[in-house]
């Protein structure tokens, strides 16, 4: 064993322990739910991705159920080879109809989504206009083709209109990528502007979508829905690891995207596809997407509801506009010790730190989710106040 490469290890720890950075991997007991059993602690969870509370749906639940029983646990192979089961095929038909594109390509989840998609159509020689808090996924994927990665300015159409005037007459394919809700600060790209800039210099546009699937748009079929941009995105990703519940990915566009995909893309041809049991709860939850959308106004009311109880206590939203919360406290070490209060008090709120996010901008995330109760949010909101006033974040 390399004891000069374990201590580095070491030493880097310790530096991460010291200044709070540390990551402390819990443990769930229990189904996760808007309440469920953490470390053997029940508490309310404001930490997941589960916008829509499908992860303990009995109709979903038993959709997998029927898929193992029908085809087993897992995929065993490749795609392309035979792991295409009809599930997925049903599920992709099914997407493509709910999203309203001509096709689309299950993947097995977004970040695979991301590293598999981006690197198969753009190439050494290419652009990349990446916004510059794009998600840690869409920058391996940028990272992975070789392309030139040029970031503009976060939000900001002048910033890449600047970026692609710079290389417009330069030889190769121009890439702008954007997420469309942004994980960290809750807010939303500028698409409409965005596609239109991208128009003007013959760029070619993606959108990851992961945080806006199941939350923008009618019932909840995201960003470009939201926008009514229909047709006019190249590429869009999305994941049914947050408000679908599930685990998987997709990429959604024309026929042409999704066969040019299935031939060029690595994570589709070197592997294996989402298990039956994920397929087959994919098909339920866009069923029940497409037939109401009574979850997706439950989940806006509640995020509409605990961000002004957090307003009223003082607490710094910053500059969300979805259900994704955070509580900016500024430390890194601070906001550490606030979560551990917090779930001390029976909540469970992550805290993020550098690197995730700015070294100033230290935060509380708080995920909302159409199962929450008004008494949830009204407790989570108190134990926020209260623990906030002990660690003097705020003034009694």
């Amino acid at each position: 064993m390399n004891e000069k490469f374990q201590g580095m290890m070491r030493t880097e720890l310790d530096r991460l322990e010291r200044e709070g950075l540390s990551v402390r991997i819990r443990t769930l007991d229990s189904e996760q739910g808007p309440a469920c059993t953490i470390d053997g602690k029940y508490v309310v969870n404001l930490a997941a991705n589960n916008y829509l509370g499908i992860i303990g749906r009995k109709d979903v639940k038993e959709a997998a159920k029927r898929a193992i029983d029908e085809f087993g646990v897992g995929s065993g192979a490749v795609k392309t080879i035979i792991g295409n089961t009809r599930l997925i095929v049903e599920g992709e038909k099914k997407l493509a109809a709910f999203k309203q594109v001509e096709d689309v390509l299950m993947y097995q989840g977004g970040l695979t989504a991301n590293s598999g998609t981006i690197p198969a159509l753009v190439h050494e020689g290419d652009f990349i206009f990446s916004d510059e808090l794009n998600h840690a996924s869409i920058i391996d994927g940028c990272r992975l083709s070789k392309a030139k990665i040029i970031p503009f300015k976060h939000c900001d159409t002048k910033s890449l209109q600047e970026k692609l005037a710079e290389h417009e007459h330069e030889p190769g394919t121009k890439f702008v990528v954007t997420d469309g809700v942004f994980s960290m600060d809750g807010d939303i790209a500028p698409l409409p502007d965005i596609v239109e800039t991208a128009r003007k210099y013959d760029a070619v546009t993606m959108v990851d979508d992961a945080h806006g699937e199941g939350v923008l748009g009618d019932h909840g079929r995201g960003i470009v829905n939201h926008f009514h941009l229909e047709g006019e995105i190249d590429v869009e990703v999305g994941t049914m690891s947050k408000a679908f519940g599930v685990v998987g990915g997709y990429v959604a566009g024309t026929h042409a995207l999704v066969q040019y995909l299935k031939n060029k893309s690595r994570t589709i041809l070197f592997s294996s596809t989402i298990t039956p049991a994920d397929a087959g709860a994919i098909l339920k939850v866009v069923d029940i997407l497409t037939e109401s959308d009574e979850l997706v106004h439950k989940l806006w009311d509640n995020a509409t509801y605990f961000k002004g109880k957090m307003k009223e206590y003082g607490f710094n939203t910053w500059r969300s506009e979805t259900p994704i919360t955070p509580v900016i406290i500024g430390d890194g070490k601070l906001a550490k010790d606030l979560s551990s209060r917090l779930f001390e008090k029976g909540v469970f709120a992550q805290s993020l730190g550098y690197p995730t996010v700015p070294k100033e901008l230290a935060r509380i995330r708080c995920m909302l989710c159409s199962a929450h109760t008004k008494e949830q949010l009204d407790f989570a909101a108190d134990m926020f106040r209260e623990s906030a006033i002990e660690l003097g974040i705020l003034k009694g």
